[in-house]
């Protein structure tokens, strides 16, 4: 699969300077962060979540994990888990399951961002849709155009 095409035609259409950036098939955050030679504090991972009966995309750096509870709390849920592949591949079914871009582009599709993704600044890389594209922007400009509900997701990893 290439990267969706509406990828790099929104970031256009917004104005934003962004780079494509390839490398062999990576499929954790992890992996992304070391082919592309950068900290996993620089790696903004979409994490896809059901609350309740809903599809949710909560955006964390690489190198924390989520907080399901905080995660329910903020959406106001019951319920929270991660979605599975199938609920991700039916309502992101341009791209691949394990690299949904953390962009706004699903509609009716809540995207929430940890506060460290929100207080950073410099270049933000993320996956493209595809386990071999990633895209390098400024932290600000993704911040402008996504404008997602900021709180406390993440916690360090185990």
């Amino acid at each position: 699969m290439s990267m969706p095409r509406w990828i790099p035609t929104s970031l256009e259409h917004e104005h934003v300077p962004f780079q494509v950036r390839r490398h062999g098939p990576c499929f954790t955050a992890q992996e992304v962060a070391a082919a592309e030679h950068i900290s996993g504090h620089r790696l903004a991972k979409a994490v896809v979540v059901k609350a309740d009966d809903k599809l949710a995309v909560v955006v964390v750096p690489a190198s924390q994990q989520l907080d399901l509870s905080a995660v329910r709390s903020s959406l106001g849920a019951t319920h929270c888990r991660l979605a599975t592949e199938q609920e991700i591949a039916e309502k992101f079914s341009d791209c691949e399951v394990g690299a949904i871009p953390p962009l706004r582009h699903w509609e009716g599709v809540p995207l929430l961002a940890d506060a460290r993704i929100m207080q950073m600044h410099g270049p933000l890389v993320f996956q493209a849709g595809t386990h071999e594209d990633a895209i390098e922007m400024s932290c600000d400009d993704w911040q402008r155009i996504t404008q997602p509900a900021s709180g406390r997701f993440a916690t360090a990893l185990a």
